[in-house]
């Protein structure tokens, strides 16, 4: 095995089909908990200024539109609204705006774990990328299908991770210049990240 990092200058973040009217469907977490791994990665992708490719599928239907809070954190990230394929690869000008990023290593989430991450993880793959999908910044109908769906992925070569893991990857070492905004991120979107920076500070003030 070989430990091949992901890190600010290798990586580009994809976020596949966060739709308003997909995740009401996600039981396999609950709302607060996938809203708050979504929010930490989409941060961090900021933070860390990874190349980001966003894209939704028949966004004027029942799908709707993108999470607001990931354009407000990613407003310059290029969106891509799919007519009709499911696989987002199968669409050539997202398949284009990700050769664009020129970044061989691909973080991935989406709505369904099952179909929209899973099929552009594999698709990923056979084009040559790593592919890293985090799974708590995804979801789908219950937890059965989740762990379908990373076993499939794992068995074609699927990196599994979480958006706390991809964070401190990205950070490395909390020396760097972002290691503040990190702790921030943290403490936003982890609830006893955030209670132990304030005992901490509250001791130390």
């Amino acid at each position: 095995m070989k430990y091949d990092r992901i890190t600010p200058d290798n990586a580009a973040v994809l976020l596949v089909d966060h739709q308003a009217g997909l995740v009401n469907g996600i039981q396999d977490q609950s709302a607060p908990e996938f809203h708050a791994a979504l929010n930490g990665l989409v941060q961090a992708a900021a933070a860390y200024d990874l190349p980001t490719v966003i894209t939704s599928s028949a966004a004027d239907g029942p799908n709707g539109p993108i999470l607001p809070l990931i354009t407000e954190h990613l407003p310059n990230a290029p969106l891509i609204a799919r007519p009709g394929e499911i696989n987002a690869f199968d669409n050539a000008d997202f398949k284009s705006a990700v050769e664009k990023t020129g970044r061989k290593k691909l973080i991935i989430a989406g709505v369904s774990t099952d179909v929209c991450v899973t099929f552009a993880a594999l698709s990923a793959l056979e084009l040559g990328y790593d592919v890293h999908a985090v799974i708590d910044a995804s979801g789908t109908w219950n937890k059965l299908v989740q762990e379908t769906a990373v076993a499939r992925m794992i068995q074609a070569g699927v990196t599994p991770t979480n958006w706390v893991a991809v964070a401190a990857e990205l950070q490395a070492d909390w020396r760097k210049p972002t290691g503040e905004a990190l702790g921030q991120i943290m403490g936003e979107n982890l609830p006893f990240y955030g209670n132990l920076i304030g005992s901490f500070l509250a001791v130390k003030g």
